[in-house]
C-alpha cells in the first residue's frame, strides 16, 4: 500500500528503505522489545552448545522464554530452524535460568517458568510464500513478524497471520522425532481450547462479544489465545477474555483512574493478581450490559492504538 507525507496540501511518496545488516534489525528490536513484543531482553547472542541464537527474551506475563531470530534470507526453513532452537531451549533449561539470573535483578527457579509457552519469533523485512505457508498450523509455536523502515523514520512491524490454521502441527510430527518431542512440552492455545469446557450459552455470549470487539477495529484487531485468556490486540492487548464454565471474565487494559465507567461495573484489580492486561475487570453471564461494555472496550482500543 503506497504511503505519502502530506505537506502544504501536497503528497510526497514515502519510500521503503533497506536494512543494511541483520544486526541493524536486531539492534532496533532489542532496544524496543517491550514496545514491540511486550518482552524483556535477557541476552543478545545467546549460545547453547553449538547453536547461537540472536536474542533470548522473557515473557513476564506468561512466565516463559522466547527466542527471536532476525533474517534477511528468504531461503531458510522456519520450521526446521525454529524446532531446532526450541529443542535446544527445552533440553537446556538450566542454562536459560542461569542466563536470566545473571542478567536480571530478580532470580527465578525452574518451577517459576511455564515451559509450555516457549516459542520462537522470526523477524524479517519480508518472508517468502513458502515460509508463510509452512506456518499454516493452528498450534505452531513459531511466529513470523515483518519489519519495514521508511524514509520519514517510520517503522512498521506486524505479525503475519497464516492464511489457514485448521490443521495441527501434530499431523506432521510423526515424520520428525524432534518436532514430536517439542510438541510434548510446548502448548499453543486456540480459541477451541478455551471454549471446550464451557456451557453453550457462554459460547454464544463469547461469540457475540467477539464480533462486537472485532467490529471496533475494522479488520485491524487480531485474536491471540494464550494459556489463561484470549487476547484482542490492536497495537497491544486492549481487551482480554477468560472463559469460565458459567461466565466470561473480561479485562479492560486501562490504568487505574483512567476508565470512564459511570455505571461502575468494572472492578478495580490494580492491587490484585490477575491474568489479563489492565486494572479493570468485569464478569458477565448474559448480554444485559454488553453494549455498555463495548463503550469501555472502545476507550481501551483508542488508548492502545
Amino acid at each position: 500500500m503506497p504511503m505519502y507525507k502530506l505537506e502544504d496540501k501536497s503528497l510526497t511518496p514515502i519510500k521503503e528503505l533497506d536494512f543494511n545488516l541483520e544486526k541493524d534489525i536486531q539492534n532496533l528490536c532489542e532496544s524496543n522489545l517491550n514496545i514491540i513484543f511486550g518482552l524483556e531482553l535477557v541476552k543478545p547472542q545467546f549460545v547453547i552448545e553449538d547453536i547461537r541464537m540472536d536474542t533470548l527474551a522473557f515473557d513476564n506475563k506468561n512466565k516463559s522464554f522466547v527466542i527471536i531470530e532476525y533474517k534477511k534470507d528468504k531461503n531458510l526453513s522456519v520450521i526446521d530452524q525454529g524446532y531446532t532452537y526450541l529443542s535446544k531451549i527445552l533440553n537446556n533449561k538450566a542454562e536459560c535460568i542461569v542466563e536470566y539470573n545473571e542478567n536480571k535483578r530478580e532470580s527465578i527457579k525452574r518451577d517459576d517458568i511455564d515451559w509450555t509457552q516457549t516459542k520462537i519469533i522470526f523477524v524479517s523485512p519480508s518472508f517468502s510464500q513458502y515460509q508463510i505457508q509452512a506456518t499454516n498450523f493452528k498450534d505452531l509455536p513459531i511466529e513470523l513478524w515483518e519489519i519495514k523502515i521508511y524514509t520519514n523514520n517510520t517503522v512498521r512491524i506486524e505479525q503475519i497471520n497464516p492464511s489457514s490454521t485448521t490443521e495441527s502441527i501434530k499431523t506432521i510430527s510423526k515424520n520428525s522425532a524432534m518436532i514430536k518431542r517439542v510438541n510434548t512440552e510446548v502448548k499453543v492455545y486456540t480459541e477451541e481450547d478455551h471454549l471446550n469446557s464451557t456451557a453453550d450459552d457462554i459460547k454464544e455470549l463469547y461469540e457475540t462479544l467477539k464480533t462486537l470487539i472485532l467490529n471496533i477495529g475494522s479488520g485491524r484487531i487480531k485474536i491471540k489465545p494464550v494459556k489463561n485468556y484470549i487476547g484482542f490486540i490492536a497495537n497491544t492487548n486492549f481487551v482480554d477474555i477468560h472463559i469460565q464454565k458459567k461466565a466470561l471474565k473480561i479485562w479492560i487494559n486501562m490504568s487505574k483512574g483512567t476508565l470512564d465507567d459511570p455505571k461502575g461495573i468494572a472492578r478495580d484489580v490494580s492491587g490484585i493478581g490477575h491474568w489479563g492486561n489492565g486494572d479493570y475487570e468485569i464478569q458477565i453471564n448474559n448480554t444485559n450490559d454488553i453494549e455498555y461494555i463495548m463503550t469501555l472496550a472502545k476507550q481501551s482500543y483508542k488508548k492502545n492504538t
